[in-house]
């Protein structure tokens, strides 16, 4: 029968909640950054917002503040379910265009895996910060519409 603590072991391994916690809060302070940056229409600033986050958090990093500006693009009251792409024309469309399109799909249909995937595409062919930018963008026009 053990009656006190093992030495050096711990059931659980410390506050695991704030470090979650710590985790959302930088991701959506890191897409504030990027969208303050898109709103006056600061491209360098989104680009270096950007590079932060992975200088800091890699390449995941950047992914969770692109997932969130997708999130803001669907907003809150997405219909939740199956959502199919509806782009005329998104073939002939230029590449960072036709990312933003398929990676705010994967959003709406919550297909992380497809979003990663997209994701890295991009950075193997190294448009990421084209795609990033254009993510960017995108949501800031979104927004604006919202607002009419």
């Amino acid at each position: 029968m053990i009656v006190g603590p093992i030495r050096g072991h711990r059931l659980t391994p410390g506050a695991t909640v704030p470090q979650v916690t710590d985790e959302a809060q930088q991701t959506l302070d890191d897409a504030t950054a990027v969208l303050r940056s898109a709103l006056v229409g600061d491209g360098a600033g989104v680009v270096g917002a950007f590079d932060a986050v992975v200088d800091r958090s890699g390449l995941s990093g950047a992914y969770g503040v692109a997932w969130c500006l997708a999130a803001t693009m669907l907003g809150d009251d997405a219909p939740a379910g199956a959502a199919a792409l509806d782009f005329p024309g998104i073939d002939q469309a230029d590449y960072d265009t036709r990312w933003v399109a398929r990676f705010v799909s994967a959003c709406a249909n919550d297909d992380a895996d497809t979003g990663e995937a997209l994701f890295g595409a991009a950075a193997a062919d190294g448009l990421l910060p084209d795609c990033l930018l254009t993510l960017a963008g995108s949501t800031i026009a979104t927004l604006r519409s919202r607002e009419d």
